[in-house]
């Protein structure tokens, strides 16, 4: 019965656990990196097919994009999540990998000229088609058994369609224990999406801390907020560009954009157009309306009765072809334009970006957590310049933000859902925050509300039977590093697939080694290259 932490450990982005149960090793999460890269995470324990299952807590990539990676490498198992987490992951694996192939056919192109080695992507849409095919639907609220002691349950977590912390009960050598998974905990009064759902008991809780360490404050009058920002650009002749994550906030600012609209809020410039300018937002509403009778809450549901669509309005354009997008920066009328991504690392968003921060009438409103190293948090944090595309583009245009507007749980909101417990777990762990943040929230879980807290680093590993740790995490700074692509001529077989595994894993020992003892280095370097002269002949 042993718990591992991989990724998001002093970080906010990267989510992956690895637990070790009843006979089956799972992942809770297997997330991409985003932004900046505080600390290496440590490798998965074994090779990607012996892992039996994934539990998904959500679809957001920072949570599920690297199940295609994972897949590639020999993953062959289940993926349990929602039913909606299902149906999104359907779209966003596929985008995820369409964004890769695409950038590593751009830089090739570029790259062949200056006669640079081949990019090749982490994943190809094969593989996200392959980790697609592996998942299993599940509805909140019901117990499902997994094999033999192992049982678990999703329960929404509100803060995405189809979000969930996961409760996993393990029964092993006579001895039981209850592991709650937080997964991201969210915000209340979310438009469209029920409030988070406490749970009760638990002996051990694995929980995020993204904003463990501040407060949104009283909620805004977002309507009103957002429609002053537009009346106010709009009035200056410029456009309203909104960086957007795809799923989730996307289909909130369209809800709030309805009510402006219907209630006329915006002055003078007619039934304004609203364009949203990317084709995974577009599928994702669709998806929205799909499972409003199972996630949407009661106020969202009393407009459904009424006949009215709480995120379509008119004026209401999407784009999904790339001409149609450039074509809307050749419309010169002031309009909104929502796209993705939400952190302006990649997608459509890039382009608006370069037609629209030098100009001074234009406002780029942020309405989403900006993680550290990427653009949007550069923006929001003044800079006067930035590159896109390899042009330095002056930012001339204002630089907002729509406070409040998180899916996340605030500081209060996280230690109101950890108080919930009926009896205090007997340790929680806090993942999924900045370096400096898990601490700091560990700490008042500890201070204030007398828990057994701690934030580990990557690396570290817990028996949850004894209830004790078996070896530490270490803090070890991130490196630039290439994750390397398993060739596709091998990747059905299976005993190959573990050797290769057990390379990669290898370079990252290598890696964590640096700066040892020159003696260690130099017997660890015979014995790698004895081995190798034994298995060259």
């Amino acid at each position: 019965m042993r718990l591992m932490f991989l990724g998001a450990a002093h970080e906010v982005t990267g989510s992956c656990l690895y637990l070790e149960a009843c006979g089956k090793k799972l992942l809770v999460d297997c997330g991409m990196e985003q932004g900046e890269d505080t600390y290496e995470n440590h490798e998965i324990p074994v090779s990607c097919s012996e892992i039996d299952m994934v539990l998904l807590t959500h679809a957001h990539i920072d949570h599920s994009g690297l199940l295609p990676l994972l897949y590639q490498r020999g993953f062959r198992g289940q993926i349990f999540a929602t039913m909606a987490t299902r149906d999104l992951c359907e779209i966003m694996l596929r985008d995820s990998a369409h964004i890769q192939m695409f950038e590593a056919e751009w830089r090739n192109r570029k790259g062949r000229r200056a006669g640079k080695e081949e990019f090749i992507p982490l994943y190809d849409m094969e593989d996200a088609e392959g980790a697609i095919k592996c998942f299993v639907g599940c509805a909140y609220d019901k117990e499902i058994l997994l094999g033999e002691g192992l049982r678990i349950r999703f329960v929404d977590a509100g803060h995405l369609l189809g979000s969930s912390s996961i409760e996993v009960w393990v029964k092993e050598e006579g001895v039981e224990k209850k592991i709650v998974f937080s997964g991201d905990i969210g915000n209340k009064n979310q438009p469209l999406i029920c409030d988070p759902q406490y749970i009760r008991e638990a002996d051990y809780v694995v929980m995020e801390s993204t904003y463990g360490d501040r407060s949104h404050g009283i909620a805004p009058d977002y309507v009103g907020e957002l429609s002053k920002i537009i009346q106010e650009t709009f009035d200056r002749g410029g456009n309203l560009v909104i960086p957007s994550f795809a799923v989730g906030r996307t289909q909130e600012m369209l809800y709030f954009i309805r009510e402006i609209k219907e209630r006329h809020l915006i002055r003078n410039h007619g039934d304004f157009e609203v364009y949203v300018d990317s084709p995974l937002a577009i599928e994702a509403t669709r998806i929205f309306m799909e499972h409003m009778y199972d996630d949407f809450d009661e106020e969202a549901m009393e407009l459904v009765e009424k006949g009215i669509n709480p995120i379509g309005f008119t004026g209401l354009r999407t784009s999904v072809t790339s001409d149609e997008s450039k074509m809307i920066n050749f419309d010169m009328k002031p309009k909104v334009i929502i796209s993705a991504s939400g952190m302006c690392e990649a997608g459509r968003i890039k382009h608006h970006l370069k037609h629209n921060l030098w100009r001074p009438e234009c406002t780029v409103l942020f309405v989403g957590y900006q993680a550290h190293g990427s653009l949007g948090r550069a923006l929001l944090e003044g800079a006067s310049r930035v590159k896109l595309f390899g042009e330095e583009i002056e930012v001339c245009a204002q630089i907002r933000r729509l406070a409040g507007v998180s899916g996340h749980a605030d500081n209060e909101g996280l230690l109101e859902w950890i108080q919930a417990f009926k009896t205090k777990p007997d340790k929680v762990f806090v993942v999924h925050g900045e370096d400096k943040v898990c601490e700091h929230f560990a700490q008042r879980l500890r201070n204030e509300l007398g828990m057994k807290a701690e934030a580990p680093y990557s690396g570290a590993v817990y028996d949850l039977a004894a209830n004790k740790c078996i070896e530490e995490g270490q803090p070890v700074k991130a490196k630039k590093k290439v994750l390397t692509k398993l060739p596709k001529e091998t990747r059905g077989n299976t005993i190959f697939t573990r050797l290769w595994a057990a390379g990669q894993r290898l370079l990252t020992v290598i890696r964590h080694n640096e700066g040892g003892a020159n003696k260690d280095l130099a017997k660890f370097a015979d014995q790698i290259n004895a081995l190798c002269d034994k298995w060259d002949r």
